[in-house]
Parts: structure tokens; C-alpha cells; sequence
């Protein structure tokens, strides 16, 4: 490992204390160095900007952050277990090509706002990622909602309840990912705040041109106090996991859905085969495995989540603890962004069975649209849902599902779906 930026002298290490301090930091540097060399870019710029460095000093530090990013991009570069963290391997390699002109580029930083902004950059990409893929999701489901409805049941406490459709069932899903595409962005906008230039949390004593490296850096606003940019850290990043965690509940309700569906039980739907593996003993078998950890992918979002607010047990200012947070939001933001990539193709391709939808409606659930007619003409709602109790069994004699739906004039309802304005609600998102 090279020396530690914190090195004194005088000050004899012990490797194994290095080993557990470093932890897996470096590993997990090489996803935020990217941008830690971009941050690095933007302060160097606002050091030029207050005299700190020269013009001259400060084009040759750019021009090797971006050697360096591209030599770490094609593998020239490797970020491993020689460096403490990635922040120690910019500055080395810099001081390496650069000599006393590296050794300026820590100048008014501090590693704890280094790995605060980069964070934050990395953050507000993977939003972004995270957006596009609900509305993706919302997208097909439109797509699918708008094909002629099928007959299908509703449930409720997993018993036939009323007439439902597909159209249904993929609009109510539609909606629901709409909302997370909106959360998304809100929380996108929430965290686009620039920590870079506070320091370890209490400022420094130069005039850093903080106002420069936010519009460089693409930040809609500066974090101004520098107290309040340390007590952000975990904040930030547990706000960015509710937005994937709303997502993600939909996501294990749909999975829910389709694991029952798929059941020869019910014989809903068909997979299409690639969402589906063989058993390793059972020669008949082909199970909905992509589906069954599509249903179990929120428990790593959550678990996240939780390893954060745990950490969070702290007073003000920077302490060590926030650095497991680290591995926390890469864990849990890759799981929730790679189950939510899968989603669009799995609806997409899906197949209903009709036949067996159509088998499964039975008589009595026709029985509330007895009751409702009957209170449509005048019958006290309550005696009308008596009556219609005591006929439950006869009740769907001479109706059809398709005349239970189109009589579902209730907005959102069978005959209501209303999906124009849906898609006006995506459509008002942007891109």
C-alpha cells in the first residue's frame, strides 16, 4: 500500500489495523472514481480560479486527471489493494507526473467532502438509470393495458372477489410506476446539492470559489454549511434507496402476482422460457426462479437501507462509522437497478391464458354488481347487498364478463381505464 495521506512521522503502522480501516474501500472506489476525478477537475479549477494554483499548474492537472480516466476506463490503470482508497491513488498518481503540483491538489479538501460529492455525482446517475427504467416499466404496461382486455378475476384475500380484466391489472401497475418515476426525479432534485468545499465539516480558511465548482459540476445548488454537509451523508443516500425501495415493492407485488398466476393452480400466465430455469433432479420441471428473486430483490434494498440508518446512530461531524455506508449504496442500488431492468422484457413477453381466466369467474362473482343495480333503481345499498348475499350463486345468470366490464363506468373502473391520462402524467415528466 502506498503511504497513507495521513502518514506522520515518528508514527509506526500496523498492517493489520491498515487492512481493517481500509476494508473494502478500494474495491469500492472503482465505482464512484470516475467521478472522484471529475470533482477533482472542478476543485482544481476553483483553486486556479483563487490563486492557489497556477493556469499553467492547473491545465497540466486536468489533462492528467483525464489520462488517468482514461487509462482507468481501457485498464491501464488499476484501482487495488497498493492504494488506501481512491482518493490516495488520484493524488499519488498526480504527485507521481506531476510533482509539488500534485501535492497541491488536496489543497482546501478533504477527503470527507472528496467522497461526498462523488457519491452525490454517482447518486444522481444512478437516479437517472433508476427513472428510466420505471418509466420503461410503465411504458409497456400502457402498451399492454390498451390490447383488448381479457376476462380476469379479482382477488381479494386471495379469494374471487369480482370481474376483473388484464387491462386492469396492467393499467393499476402502470400507475403505480408512474408515481416511483416521480419520486424518483423529486429525489433527484432533493439531493442535487454540492458538498465540494466544506471540508471535514467546518470550512476552511481560503476563499474557494464554491459557486464555480457547483455550476461545473451540473449541481442545481451549493450544500452552504458545512455542518449540515456532513449530516447529510447517509441521509442523502437512504432517501435514494426509499425512491428504489417504492419501486421495488411494486415490483415484488407484480412478482407476487405472476408466481401465483404461473402455478398450475391457476394457469394464468405463461413465462416466456428464458425467464425460467430447469431442475437440477426434476426432469419436468421449468421454474419461475427470475420471477422468484424479482420477489425476494427487495429484502437487499431494505436491508440497505437499514445498514445505513443503523450507522446513523452519531452525533455531528465526520466519524468513521459512515464508512460501511459505502458499501451499503453500491450493494443496494446495483440490486434494485438490475432487477428493475429485467421488468420491461418479462411484461412484454408474458402470455395469458384466456381459457383458463375465463373458467376461473365464477357465478357469485357477479354478486356486487347485483347489489349495485339494485341500489342504482332505488333499493337502500344495504338491502340490496343482502339480497344479492342470499342469491350469490345464481348471480351471474345471463351476464358475461365482458358485459360486467362494460358496465364499470366508475373512473379508472373496466370501462373507464382512463389510460390517456396516464399517459399524460408520463408524458409530463420529460425526458
Amino acid at each position: 500500500m502506498t503511504q497513507p495521506l495521513w502518514q506522520k512521522s515518528g508514527i509506526q503502522i500496523d498492517q493489520r489495523i491498515m487492512q481493517f480501516l481500509a476494508g473494502d474501500d478500494v474495491i469500492l472506489d472503482r465505482e464512484f472514481f470516475l467521478h472522484d476525478i471529475t470533482a477533482s477537475k472542478a476543485h482544481v479549477e476553483g483553486l486556479a480560479n483563487i490563486g492557489v494554483v497556477s493556469v499553467d499548474e492547473a491545465a497540466a492537472l486536468k489533462r492528467e486527471l483525464d489520462v488517468l480516466a482514461e487509462d482507468f476506463r481501457c485498464g491501464a490503470f488499476v484501482l487495488d489493494e497498493r492504494y488506501e482508497d481512491g482518493h490516495s491513488a488520484i493524488e499519488a498518481r498526480l504527485t507521481e507526473r506531476l510533482g509539488d503540483a500534485g501535492r497541491r491538489v488536496h489543497t482546501g479538501r478533504s477527503r470527507n467532502d472528496q467522497i461526498l460529492v462523488a457519491t452525490r455525482l454517482w447518486l444522481k446517475d444512478k437516479l437517472v438509470e433508476l427513472e428510466a427504467h420505471c418509466r420503461a416499466v410503465a411504458e409497456i404496461c400502457l402498451e399492454r393495458a390498451a390490447q383488448p382486455a381479457l376476462p380476469l378475476p379479482g382477488y381479494t384475500h386471495l379469494q374471487r372477489a369480482v370481474v376483473s380484466s388484464t387491462a386492469m391489472w396492467f393499467a393499476g401497475f402502470a400507475e403505480g410506476f408512474i408515481d416511483n418515476a416521480l419520486r424518483v426525479r423529486q429525489t433527484r432534485d432533493w439531493i442535487d446539492a454540492n458538498p465540494l468545499g466544506t471540508a471535514a465539516g467546518y470550512g476552511v480558511n481560503l476563499p474557494l470559489d464554491r459557486e464555480h465548482t457547483t455550476r461545473a459540476l451540473g449541481f442545481a445548488r451549493m450544500q452552504v454549511s458545512p455542518i449540515y454537509a456532513q449530516l447529510s451523508r447517509g441521509k442523502f443516500e437512504m432517501a435514494v434507496l426509499e425512491a428504489i425501495a417504492s419501486a421495488m415493492l411494486d415490483l415484488r407485488r407484480l412478482a407476487w402476482d405472476l408466481s401465483l398466476f404461473t402455478t398450475a393452480e391457476f394457469g394464468f400466465v405463461a413465462l416466456p422460457a428464458q425467464y425460467t430455469t430447469g431442475s437440477s433432479i426434476m426432469p419436468n420441471k421449468r421454474n419461475p426462479d427470475v420471477v422468484e428473486l424479482l420477489r425476494a430483490s427487495y429484502a437487499s434494498v431494505a436491508a440497505a437501507r437499514c445498514e445505513i440508518e443503523q450507522l446513523l446512530s452519531l452525533p455531528s461531524g465526520y466519524q468513521r462509522d459512515l464508512q460501511f455506508s459505502k458499501g451499503s449504496i453500491f450493494h443496494g442500488v446495483r440490486h434494485g437497478l438490475m432487477a428493475l431492468e429485467l421488468l420491461p422484457g418479462l411484461l412484454a413477453q408474458m402470455q395469458w391464458n384466456e381459457a383458463t381466466m375465463r373458467a376461473a369467474i365464477e357465478p357469485a362473482m357477479y354478486a356486487t354488481d347485483v347489489a349495485i343495480e339494485q341500489a342504482a333503481a332505488g333499493v337502500p345499498f344495504r338491502d340490496a347487498y343482502r339480497a344479492a348475499a342470499e342469491t350469490a350463486a345464481s348471480a351471474g345468470t345471463g351476464r358475461t364478463p365482458e358485459a360486467s366490464l362494460a358496465a364499470r363506468t366508475s373512473p379508472g373502473a373496466g370501462n373507464a381505464l382512463r389510460l390517456d391520462e396516464l399517459h399524460a402524467r408520463l408524458a409530463a415528466l420529460g425526458r
